[in-house]
């Protein structure tokens, strides 16, 4: 079953907005990488670093019988690490076409990423959506 980018956006809106301040805020999402599906040695390849990250950034796209795709990552930093949780989160288990059709910057926006974020952190987290996306887009030519 699909999921789509829009639904999980409004639940992590909603979850965010209960946080109130960006202190808790970051709490949560250092807390939402904590519960990232480990990657193996081999998944930690060249082929699957996601290029333009100030940390460590690993993502693994595996396409599902079903048309959707499934995402899973890994970082050395616990920012990175929810950073990923959350573009998880949006994106893993929807359908190519919905990853393409999402407004990523809008979402982090959305969010408040936009404005928390330092530009660093930023350019990381476009670079991981950038990734998601040609990935997707590459998967939905096929």
């Amino acid at each position: 079953m699909s999921t789509s980018p829009n639904a999980a956006l409004d639940e992590l809106a909603d979850e965010f907005e209960l946080l109130g301040d960006w202190e808790e805020r970051y709490r949560y999402v250092i807390e939402l990488g904590k519960d990232l599906e480990p990657l193996t040695t081999a998944e930690h390849s060249e082929d699957n670093k996601v290029r333009g990250c100030a940390s460590q950034v690993w993502l693994v796209t595996e396409p599902q019988g079903d048309g959707t795709i499934r995402f899973r990552g890994d970082s050395d930093a616990h920012i990175v690490s929810g950073l990923i949780a959350i573009v998880l989160r949006l994106y893993s288990g929807a359908a190519a076409g919905d990853i393409v059709a999402f407004d990523a910057a809008a979402a982090m926006a959305r969010l408040g990423l936009s404005e928390a974020l330092s530009s660093q952190r930023s350019n990381g987290l476009k670079s991981m959506v950038a990734r998601i996306q040609r990935d997707a887009a590459a998967l939905a030519g096929a």
